[in-house]
């Protein structure tokens, strides 16, 4: 297994310790931030959400550079992502800061694309991500980044820059996955 590869697991190895944080009573105090508060375990949750997803662009970097691309990583990589963000949007719900119904649709593209991706395997075929599944993906960490740590900055002026930016990813997503199954509609048509 490559380095690249080793990258990409470790993101998935702290998908479990990300979610212990978010969701584990820790009393650890609050941050102030005008008329509300930042759980502690939140703003640990959110740097550490945001450390994992940084290493989604440092594992395709090093692949890419040193030509360490491989269906294992092809595989990996979008899977790893999937697991990350549907895990966190998810305890965004549980924890009262995102609309579920945004969320079953986000998971619920998430979901379409693997089945598709699983039936390309089954024709010996791998579909990599596309240019605008990764700007969804970019979006949709920045919405939970900025969810994750309460709208701070801006929730000192009452600005909802994490519920906007959440909207915004939920538009691409939805793009994206429909954009995705046009292009690649040929692996449904033709599978045996």
């Amino acid at each position: 297994m490559n380095l690249p590869n080793k990258i990409t697991l470790s993101r998935i190895f702290l998908i479990p310790v990300f979610i212990i944080l978010m969701s584990a009573p820790f009393n650890w105090g609050a941050l102030e931030m005008g008329d509300r508060d930042l759980p502690v375990a939140h703003l640990a949750g959110a740097l550490l959400f945001i450390i994992a997803s940084t290493t989604d662009w440092i594992d395709g970097y090093i692949a890419r550079k040193y030509n360490l691309v491989t269906n294992l990583g092809k595989f990996l990589d979008p899977l790893a992502d999937k697991l990350l963000v549907s895990a966190a949007l998810i305890l965004l719900v549980e924890i009262g800061l995102a609309p579920a119904w945004i969320v079953i649709l986000i998971i619920s593209r998430e979901f379409a694309v693997t089945g598709l991706r699983l039936v390309a395997a089954g024709e010996g075929s791998v579909l990599a991500a596309s240019q605008m599944g990764k700007l969804k993906t970019w979006i949709q960490i920045v919405a939970i980044s900025l969810l994750l740590l309460h709208n701070w900055p801006l929730a000192f002026i009452g600005f909802p820059l994490g519920t906007i930016a959440l909207y915004l990813a939920l538009i691409i997503t939805v793009y994206s996955g429909y954009d995705y199954f046009k292009k690649n509609w040929h692996v449904m048509r033709d599978s045996k």
